[in-house]
């Protein structure tokens, strides 16, 4: 029961309950936990305790809402190991098959329209620039998302890959007569973010649940910038494995 005499918050001594309920199994996955107002009558404490308590469990992954529905129990997840993750892996050009990933968008946009792209591409002025944006599922069949991915590519150095990832065209293909331009290096940047209302619906979480965002830059061998990736992956269903040996 709630101590209102502990020195322990009262929303963590809710949340603590409700976790220990999750994990016993009182609350089964995907059914509903008791309204707000039901937990307020139960234990003799105020609203907006309450709504802490269940919106620091619905951004760490332990319920979800549904609107007009009530606060739900997270289904348990499966995990996916991300094994010997380099900046190559969520490369639209580094792929033997890019076409075959899960796009659901292709577009072009202005590089000014975000302020790190010209920097990154060197550009003076605003340029063209391919954003391709796709998913990965854990399982298919499931369909449990857990990799947001966008790659950015300059159209100037790959003016065809829209139509080529349309017409199902391999990176061979896409980097025959290019070599220059061939994928050689890579700068990573990893940081943990929280899923904002554009991420959420796609990646099937709550706004504010925890992602792990990484940001990986291409260069071919003569140090020209050749795409720009932003890979944000669920930390509630995936882990990322790096492997490095000294030289």
């Amino acid at each position: 029961m709630i101590n209102k005499f502990s020195s322990i918050p009262l929303y963590l001594q809710l949340k603590d309950m409700i976790i220990k309920k999750i994990e016993s199994n009182e609350y089964a996955p995907n059914t509903q936990i008791p309204s707000e107002q039901d937990l307020c009558q139960m234990y003799d404490i105020s609203r907006p305790t309450v709504r802490q308590a269940i919106t620091e469990l619905t951004n760490s992954g332990y319920l979800y809402k549904e609107k007009g529905k009530g606060t739900f129990v997270y289904g348990r997840k499966n995990v996916i190991d991300i094994k010997n993750y380099t900046g190559f892996t969520d490369s639209i050009l580094d792929c033997q098959a890019p076409a075959g990933k899960n796009i659901i968008d292709i577009s072009v946009i202005e590089s000014s329209s975000i302020d790190i792209l010209n920097r990154i591409f060197n550009y003076n002025s605003s340029m063209p620039v391919t954003v391709i944006t796709y998913l990965s599922f854990i399982n298919n069949q499931a369909n449990e998302v857990y990799l947001l991915n966008k790659s950015y590519i300059p159209v100037n150095l790959f003016p065809d890959i829209v139509n080529q990832l349309k017409d199902g065209k391999s990176s061979i293909d896409i980097l025959r007569g290019k070599y220059p331009l061939i994928p050689e290096k890579s700068k990573s940047i990893l940081e943990i973010v929280f899923a904002d209302n554009n991420d959420s619906p796609l990646l099937r979480v709550q706004p504010g649940q925890p992602l792990i965002k990484l940001q990986n830059t291409l260069f071919s061998k003569s140090g020209q910038a050749v795409e720009y990736i932003i890979s944000k992956y669920r930390a509630d269903n995936c882990r990322l494995m790096f492997e490095n040996s000294k030289q």
